[in-house]
């Protein structure tokens, strides 16, 4: 759909600010002076991993997907957003002359709101989702940062037995991407992890809870699910190159890949696992030819639906990697940031990719959305030594009210890293920001 112009105002130029909500979990999100340059994709493939790929935005331009916010600079917000999670436009703002022009490719509404950005953004987030109650959600260790795709199930045993040792209130074991045989075949295991059934029934064993880590819409053209169901992929979908292999997109309108991804979700479940870390969401909503004439975010709510289905309706989903209003309702936990690194700043220079600096930018520029939508998941907690400015990620983490999780390899922590983890250790905060 083409963009039509929707409305124009007049603001302080000098004051005035544009809030540009970005696409999914690692789109950068904040709030920008009208002379600035907001963060743009380095390429075209993060265009696709991290931004909202059918819709580029053009030099000059800012843009949100489903809001954009103008603070005037006189008090006053002015606001044009997405009527619903089903239907999710992009809206630009453009300069001419002393006018911000703002223009939209499908239906928005607009509201004004006396007060600052911050008062404007938490009332239009309760505006849009009907209210949940969220229990506080307890802390967790994940294997992620500290062991990457090298996991093995003598790692989570070793941190097992040390998260006890130093009394570290770790509720729950997250088993990350590195358990499993190829992107797609989340039931097949990688030789070199060892058994999964083994460092499952340890970590409940232990008292805890289980997670585990898939990207369900996403197949690897490595994969046997790849080469044994091509027609069970979207036709046309290209969702980027990671784990050098190109990546294909799962069409959960197909009744075999509908039935597939409902099992292997309630075989993790059989297995006693209850927290589902559901990576590289943006999949799910990429346009394509599907098995039923569905448009892309009607097709990625269905899948999140079988999802579901599939891990009970007491599992706690955790969406990472995701398209933000498409997902309310439907997950418990929400990544809002990029990932993090053990360095400040990204090396590709866009703080959409990994990095401590878009992960704080990011991060709480969305802070509002905790306990309005989902639980917010800032990213994990890393503070051991190599750790680039681990004083600040620490404070960050502090400052938010959302998800709490260790990913250190906990023999790695000193003193410091190891008083800090158990500090801020903590459930997460049941009131929104």
């Amino acid at each position: 759909m083409s963009f039509v112009d929707v409305g124009e105002i007049r603001c302080d130029q000098a004051r005035a600010r544009v809030f540009e909500h970005g696409w999914q979990s690692w789109s950068p999100t904040g709030a920008y002076g009208l002379g600035d340059l907001p963060p743009r994709p380095a390429d075209e493939t993060i265009q696709i991993l991290a931004y909202r790929p059918e819709t580029p935005v053009p030099d000059g331009v800012f843009q949100g997907e489903g809001l954009l916010a103008v603070e005037t600079g006189d008090g006053a917000v002015e606001l044009w957003s997405a009527p619903g999670p089903l239907q999710v436009p992009s809206v630009r703002a453009r300069r001419e002359g002393d006018r911000l022009v703002i223009s939209a490719d499908g239906p928005v509404r607009h509201h004004r709101v006396e007060g600052d950005l911050g008062r404007a953004l938490r009332a239009w987030a309760d505006d849009l989702a009907e209210p949940r109650t969220f229990p506080p959600v307890p802390p967790m260790w994940c294997t992620w940062y500290g062991y990457w795709d090298k996991v093995t199930d003598a790692d989570v045993l070793e941190n097992l037995a040390l998260a006890d040792r130093h009394a570290l209130p770790t509720d729950m074991f997250l088993i990350d991407d590195g358990y499993e045989a190829g992107i797609g075949d989340w039931l097949d295991p990688r030789p070199g992890f060892g058994s999964l059934a083994r460092a499952l029934d340890a970590v409940t064993g232990s008292g805890r809870r289980a997670g585990i880590w898939t990207a369900p819409f996403l197949v690897g053209h490595d994969s046997r699910l790849h080469r044994e169901h091509p027609d069970w992929l979207v036709d046309g979908a290209y969702a980027g190159r990671m784990w050098n292999q190109d990546l294909a997109v799962l069409d959960v309108t197909h009744p075999g890949a509908a039935e597939h991804l409902t099992h292997v979700f309630g075989t993790f479940a059989a297995m006693g696992i209850t927290h589902f870390k559901l990576d590289y969401l943006y999949a799910g909503a990429l346009a394509g030819r599907r098995h039923e004439d569905l448009d892309p975010i009607a097709a990625y709510r269905r899948g999140l639906e079988l999802v579901r289905r599939g891990a009970g309706p007491r599992a706690t989903l955790h969406g990472c990697g995701a398209p933000m209003l498409p997902s309310i309702g439907l997950v418990d936990i929400m990544r809002v940031s990029p990932d993090i690194a053990p360095t400040l700043h990204p090396r590709s220079g866009d703080i959409s990719q990994p990095s401590q600096l878009g992960a704080r930018l990011t991060g709480a520029a969305r802070e509002f959305l905790h306990a309005r939508w989902w639980v917010n998941d800032p990213d994990c907690l890393i503070v051991r030594p190599e750790v680039e400015a681990r004083q600040e990620w620490a404070a960050h983490i502090g400052a938010t009210g959302g998800l709490r999780g260790s990913s250190d390899p906990i023999a790695a922590l000193d003193d410091w890293g190891l008083e800090t983890t158990r500090r801020l250790l903590v459930p997460t905060a049941t009131d929104p920001s």
